[in-house]
């Protein structure tokens, strides 16, 4: 064997080695981080909503307001940008900073709609996201044309978001609510295809494989948290 093949057997043996441990471990890191953000998010927006002084500081408080979603942005745009330059322990925390104070600013949906409609929209939105999670881990169809136009839809949604702000129409903000469905449904299934592929191509555990993991949860919990927003603004029963 010359030193070549030498080579190409011991990288082969290491992806292998990679594809039987490290791989799946990575994947579960991805959806456990994903659940306790969920968990975090949930457990914050009740807190949140059945306590009247929290909650009357947020309403009455636009300085507290504007202020924690400055740092929602923040702290996602920090930890997608700059995942790389970031400690394991550091992308951690602010992810854990991310998702509470998510749950803050969510607390008011407790307000709108009976709890009895969010629990049933919770688990519609959790077996829609995981039956799309499935299809993206298993299809082999390529999802990138798909994720581009998914994209691009959404900063269509953005826009338009913005735009009814200043309009106000209920019919628009239905019309918005459907398109985001099928948006984060689409997705859903393209992110867990890029976030595979990521960690395939990663070839190795380590600190560097963690944090990809981490940023995969992200992207997932974003999913389904606007996923959930869209279809409770569909199918949600508003409080009298």
């Amino acid at each position: 064997m010359n030193y070549n093949n030498f080579q190409l057997d011991t990288a082969a043996h290491d992806k292998e080695l990679f594809l039987s441990s490290a791989f799946p471990a990575l994947m579960r890191k991805v959806y456990v981080w994903m659940t306790l953000a969920l968990v975090l998010t949930g457990a914050t927006a009740y807190g949140v909503a059945t306590s009247p002084g929290l909650l009357m500081a947020l309403a009455t408080n636009k300085v507290l307001f504007f202020g924690l979603v400055i740092a929602e942005f923040a702290l996602v745009f920090g930890v997608s940008g700059a995942i790389n330059r970031l400690s394991l322990t550091t992308a951690t925390l602010m992810f854990v900073a991310y998702s509470v104070i998510n749950g803050a600013l969510l607390s008011f949906i407790f307000l709108a709609y009976t709890m009895s409609s969010i629990t049933s929209v919770f688990f519609i939105t959790a077996g829609t996201f995981a039956a799309m999670a499935i299809f993206g881990y298993t299809t082999k169809k390529d999802l990138t044309s798909i994720g581009r136009l998914l994209f691009m839809a959404l900063i269509g949604i953005i826009i338009a978001t913005i735009v009814n702000m200043f309009i106000g129409s209920e019919g628009m903000s239905m019309i918005i609510s459907y398109v985001g469905v099928f948006v984060f449904v689409g997705l859903t299934a393209y992110d867990s295809q890029k976030i595979k592929e990521m960690l395939l191509s990663q070839g190795a555990g380590g600190e560097q494989g963690q944090k990809l993991a981490l940023l995969g949860a992200l992207t997932l919990y974003l999913d389904f948290i606007n996923l959930f927003i869209y279809l409770l603004r569909i199918l949600g029963s508003k409080r009298d």
